[in-house]
């Protein structure tokens, strides 16, 4: 795939009074399923009961209206949700979210979007202290870390397991009678509370969801701010120092076009990247096509500030869904004229190509022959984004670095890879004026705010050793 692949969705909700919880954490899930298509779960609870249900697939797979009517448990008033695409731990069932673990206070439900970095270092020090790992993912890490403090109350236990934990998080909790939502000291991953008419609190990664679930948007959790609800209130505790650097991609390419994060409208950011773009690498052309439908908002303003039309040269299916590798090269050629097709309008014109990312730049280069493919004259890709150059470890699968194409060639070498008659990117500058606020860069640039795992640290010394030796 030539694209950083989505995080995922973390959805709460608690209610004082009983709700169809479960229709609404499905219908949040809905706004939330472009951060993973890989599994999805929601866990509900009445106070005394606590079910959850969860496997591998879309929303309108996994949630049959078996599984719906077993979440339909009586006098339910909270519950959590998630959507998953798998950073760390494989793509099997077990790793769907909500986790569960048993404690001395009993059962907690955990659901997360991000990774922590120190993940291998307290599972090791868990697994010393008797702890039993079900799973692969380090969402499993955090529930047994706030397990193993049962003699603190939930929301002291949850702190302490906060400022044990470093990396890029967002999380909602809960047990049998409130829900918790807490997000990392950077701000890296997402996360926004909202307010039901009937005094319930909801939170979600976006505020789409908010607006499907009939809630509206209070404000975005801080960064490193732990809130939950207790006696109906929203209750707040400061856990880490607050060192804003949310993910710059969240504004190029995750959230939807609709959202608002940490005060910065999604959409408008896009233009301006393009704008921008425009500004630091104008083209001699006759028309600007986005690739549909992340390439749209940053086409639009390159269209704006160059003054060259803009149209759709592109038609995306709508009913393609969501397609995987495919095991032969002739599938995977395929797969991209599944998705997507050359409209006329490109006809003997020069395009501007306008995309948010290059990742390994197969699918850049099979777009570009489209174009040629239906006439385009000349096709100049202008890229919303730095060149991709390091791997997040914050819950971003950017592929290794071996495989980023931006690592290992020049943008002169990747032009010629992809096929473009001419290729820029936007520059680190551009992405900070165009967001107009901190930003976590490091797939750009390699510098990781909030931490590197201690195994990718001593993997770079040691390269960086080896060539000192050269």
């Amino acid at each position: 795939m030539d694209k950083p692949q989505e995080e995922c969705g973390v959805l709460g909700l608690w209610s004082p009074e009983p709700l169809p919880v479960a229709e609404l954490l499905q219908l949040g899930l809905f706004a939330l399923q472009h951060r993973g298509q890989e599994a999805a779960g929601i866990c509900v609870s009445n106070g005394k009961d606590l079910v959850i249900e969860k496997d591998l697939g879309l929303v309108t797979q996994v949630f049959d209206e078996a599984r719906m009517q077993r979440l339909r448990i009586q006098g339910a008033n909270l519950g959590i949700g998630h959507t998953r695409y798998s950073t760390t731990g494989s793509n099997l069932r077990f790793n769907a979210q909500p986790l569960n673990v048993r404690s001395s206070k009993g059962i907690l439900a955990i659901a997360h979007n991000g990774n922590f970095v120190n993940a291998l270092q307290i599972r090791q020090q868990l697994l010393e202290h008797g702890a039993v790992f079900q799973t692969t993912n380090d969402t499993e890490v955090m529930i047994n870390l706030i397990a193993r403090y049962a003699k603190l109350n939930l929301v002291e236990a949850t702190a302490r397991a906060m400022r044990e934990l470093t990396g890029g998080f967002s999380v909602v909790l809960m047990d049998r009678q409130t829900v918790l939502a807490l997000r990392d000291g950077n701000g890296v991953r997402p996360l926004v509370i909202g307010r039901l008419s009937n005094g319930g609190w909801v939170f979600a990664s976006e505020p789409p969801a908010l607006a499907l679930m009939g809630a509206s948007l209070v404000r975005d959790v801080r960064p490193g701010e732990l809130v939950w609800v207790e006696s109906g209130e929203l209750r707040s505790m400061q856990v880490l120092e607050p060192r804003p650097t949310p993910c710059a991609f969240e504004w190029i390419y995750f959230a939807r076009a609709d959202a608002t994060l940490d005060g910065i409208a999604t959409h408008p950011a896009r233009i301006r990247m393009g704008e921008v773009l425009a500004q630091e690498a104008p083209a001699q052309a006759d028309l600007v096509v986005p690739v549909p439908d992340s390439g749209i908002g940053a086409a639009i303003g390159y269209s704006r500030a160059s003054g060259i039309p803009f149209d759709y040269g592109l038609h995306k299916n709508p009913y393609a869904g969501r397609t995987f590798i495919q095991p032969t090269q002739e599938m995977r050629d395929l797969k991209v004229k599944l998705k997507l097709a050359a409209t006329p309008a490109v006809a003997g014109k020069r395009v501007v190509l306008v995309d948010d990312s290059i990742v390994r730049g197969t699918t850049s280069g099979r777009i570009v022959q489209l174009l040629r493919e239906a006439g385009a004259t000349e096709v100049h890709v202008r890229i919303s984004s730095p060149p991709i150059k390091f791997p997040c470890y914050y819950g971003i699968d950017t592929a290794a670095r071996k495989e980023l194409v931006a690592a290992t060639h020049t943008v002169e070498e990747i032009r010629a890879l992809i096929g473009a008659d001419s290729l820029a990117f936007l520059s680190e500058p551009g992405v900070r004026a165009a967001i107009g606020g901190p930003v976590c860069l490091a797939c750009f640039n390699g510098q990781y705010p909030a931490g590197q795992p201690e195994e990718e640290v001593r993997k770079e010394a040691l390269e960086t050793e080896g060539a000192s030796a050269l």
